[in-house]
């Protein structure tokens, strides 16, 4: 036993901000950033929190699915930016949305909705009903605003899945390698007195080079081994959903591999790059156009800060 996915719900804050507007304080364009990460606009909090954000995911999901609160067996998130270190991401949705349930969060950076589902399969083996997964980041609390390598790339939201029982969850891979020189969030909390080793860093940090080569290479491995593992073959994966990074670096995995790009979706364009959210919003969106079949497979792939990588096939 494993799951089956029983409805999908997404949640971007209000306020858009455009490229245009990036380059009122940063010295970038609207043509650099195009042609760099693919990203014409974002959305950005202004009064939203993460929880916020999470659990109007959570309910649009929940009202798809016909699923109560109260059905809940446990609640995850995966992010790097909840609102407080504890109580967790998933403990603040479970008040907002009345659900009794335990809950608990995640971080596997970028790969977080896939290490996600991968947990969700762990609860579905020893009994449980109904789980609800939920990515979400308000990135733009973290970002150092004068880097301009940064600054343009991410975004905030969340997307949220609520799954039942099923069959549907095929094959999966995770990876880790730990690194922190190419891809890390430094965590500036340090008000100890006796503590020495204080970094003044803030803000996202990333090798856009090094990133760029292990994320081409991680989602193409990563989709080709779970492909290969669920006994399937490229061309019978109806869609491919990727992590929003970079525009650039989904279409040259794309081509690497050889599948369409009416297959490999994208909406970075429109929201950025909103890490642990980024595939739940997608994955919402496609399901809301109407345009998934039952018996559709789906394949999902990711990298982010760790290093982590990870993929999966699921059967709608």
């Amino acid at each position: 036993m494993s799951f089956k996915i029983l409805g999908t719900g997404s949640c971007l804050p209000v306020k858009t901000v455009l490229n245009e507007e990036l380059s009122q304080f940063l010295d970038t364009s609207d043509d650099w950033i195009v042609q760099r990460v693919g990203i014409s606009e974002r959305r950005v909090c202004t009064t939203e929190t993460t929880a916020e954000l999470a659990s109007k995911a959570a309910i649009a999901a929940l009202e798809m699915s016909q699923v109560e609160p109260t059905e809940l067996d446990i609640i995850i998130c995966a992010t790097v930016s909840a609102d407080n270190a504890a109580p967790s991401l998933a403990c603040s949705v479970q008040a907002q949305i009345g659900a009794t349930c335990p809950a608990m969060d995640i971080n596997a950076a970028c790969s977080g909705f896939i290490y996600m589902l991968e947990t969700a399969a762990g609860f579905f083996a020893r009994g449980a009903r109904r789980i609800l997964v939920i990515g979400a980041e308000r990135l733009s609390a973290l970002l150092d605003w004068s880097d301009r390598g940064t600054a343009v790339i991410f975004g905030d939201g969340a997307g949220a899945m609520v799954l039942g029982e099923g069959d549907g969850y095929l094959a999966s891979k995770l990876y880790a390698k730990g690194n922190d020189t190419i891809l890390s969030i430094p965590n500036n909390t340090n008000a100890s007195p006796y503590y020495q080793n204080k970094r003044d860093e803030t803000g996202i940090k990333m090798n856009g080079q090094e990133t760029f080569k292990f994320a081409v290479n991680a989602m193409c491995s990563d989709l080709i081994d779970v492909i290969n593992t669920a006994g399937l073959n490229l061309k019978d994966i109806d869609w491919i959903i990727p992590h929003q990074a970079n525009a650039r670096i989904i279409d040259a995995a794309a081509k690497r591999i050889g599948i369409s790009q009416e297959r490999c979706l994208k909406n970075i364009e429109k929201v950025g790059n909103t890490s642990a959210a980024s595939i739940p919003i997608l994955a919402d969106e496609l399901f809301r156009s109407g345009r998934v079949c039952d018996g559709d497979y789906i394949a999902m792939c990711s990298f982010g800060a760790g290093l982590t990588s990870a993929a999966c096939i699921i059967k709608v």
